[in-house]
């Protein structure tokens, strides 16, 4: 497999009660392809964060680096899981929510799944842009004055989402593109 995204840093962030295959398959999809991933967490380095598929617990997962220590300017792409539980946690953590909004400022590549756009929400960055999700999310982005349709993946600009595990090929192939632009196309 070519290494496409060699040299591409991208940080994960989530904490427990995100969607295993929400996480492990853009992890797994992008560093198949060369990306270094974090996970990061408003957790210590070396903790865990438990995954779950749908309401049934899973695997645990080694948090690589702890929300707190993470400086957004050394990555190339944030990636938001899902999970009703992850993003309604990290939603009460001001580190995640200020990582993200650092994040965006970065103008690179944000990417959020299922529930993960609740974060974009709180960090203030859906006025005035499309996205999907999880069918219960559409009422809360359309009440942040974003316009939100129900298709497996919405790419605007910069902001890349998807509905469910079931669109995972189609969100990863978006990452990949959007990590493959150079950095003057990014809106």
């Amino acid at each position: 497999m070519a290494k496409s995204l060699q040299g591409k840093r991208v940080a994960m962030l989530l904490t427990d009660g995100v969607e295993q295959v929400e996480y492990e398959k853009p992890r797994k999809y992008l560093e198949e392809r060369g990306a270094a991933v974090d996970l990061i967490a408003p957790k210590k380095r070396g903790e865990k964060v438990l995954g779950f598929n749908h309401l049934t617990p899973g695997t645990q997962f080694t948090v690589d680096k702890a929300v707190e220590d993470a400086r957004p300017e050394d990555y190339d792409a944030l990636v938001l899981p899902g999970g009703v539980a992850n993003p309604d946690q990290l939603r009460l953590s001001a580190r995640a929510i200020e990582f993200v909004s650092r994040f965006a400022q970065t103008g690179h590549p944000v990417a959020a799944i299922c529930h993960g756009p609740w974060l974009l929400i709180n960090a203030g960055l859906v006025s005035g842009r499309h996205f999907t999700s999880w069918p219960s999310l559409e009422v809360d982005l359309k009440n942040a004055g974003g316009l939100w349709t129900d298709e497996p993946v919405v790419v605007d600009g910069r902001f890349i989402s998807s509905r469910k595990p079931d669109d995972i090929p189609v969100f990863n192939e978006q990452i990949e593109k959007a990590l493959l632009r150079p950095q003057t196309a990014r809106a």
